[in-house]
């Protein structure tokens, strides 16, 4: 096997994430989450950068430090409805989906727009409440200062930012499989992906 891309998307706190850092070490390939990638643009622009220079100027040291923040979250969710912005970010991904050896990205669009011909695709998925309470323990073990209502304020904000953009918005592709995570262990839904990445590699 030289190139296979497997694409995984969904909205924010799905476990996305989780599981594409999983199925790239179960089988060996290079992951890239596209969601630091507008996080470290984001985290630019809370500095005063505009937002397309930022994209554009974006290297990989950027992708360091704290982009985990909900300040910076709700920075990328703002500019990832930006066509320029997105149009200087493509080729970066792209060019990573066909590196030697197989890639998994995850994102919101990697099915629909960056990787159309991706070997696999997924879109995972879990209702708004199941995802905010994630988030919501998360950001408490961060020490963060957060109630659990302003936290499902912020994951309804940015699903409707993401699927209501023009550019590219949040949905599953036409022949991605469904995962939904709202009853599943981390192990199940690692299990249900790397089954489906199996099949994809004609292995079962």
């Amino acid at each position: 096997m030289t190139r296979f891309t497997v694409a995984i998307d969904g909205p924010a706190a799905a476990g996305k994430g989780t599981i594409s850092k999983a199925v790239a070490a179960h089988f060996g390939f290079a992951h890239l989450d596209t969601g630091l990638l507008y996080r470290a643009v984001g985290a630019k622009v809370l500095t005063g950068v505009d937002p397309v220079r930022a994209a554009k100027a974006l290297t990989a040291q950027d992708l360091g430090g704290d982009l985990r923040t909900p300040e910076v979250a709700q920075a990328a969710s703002r500019v990832a409805v930006l066509p320029d912005v997105r149009a200087a970010l493509v080729t970066f991904q792209r060019d990573f989906a066909l590196r030697e050896g197989g890639a998994v990205l995850d994102g919101r669009d990697i099915g629909t727009v960056i990787c159309p011909d991706a070997q696999v695709k997924l879109f995972v998925t879990a209702s708004a409440a199941v995802r905010a309470e994630r988030r919501f323990l998360e950001l408490l073990d961060k020490g963060l200062d957060v109630t659990r209502e302003e936290v499902l304020a912020d994951v309804i904000a940015r699903d409707t930012r993401d699927r209501e953009r023009a550019e590219a918005p949040l949905k599953p592709a036409d022949d991605a499989v469904v995962i939904d995570t709202s009853d599943m262990n981390i192990e199940d839904a690692v299990g249900a992906a790397v089954a489906q990445v199996q099949k994809g590699l004609g292995l079962t």
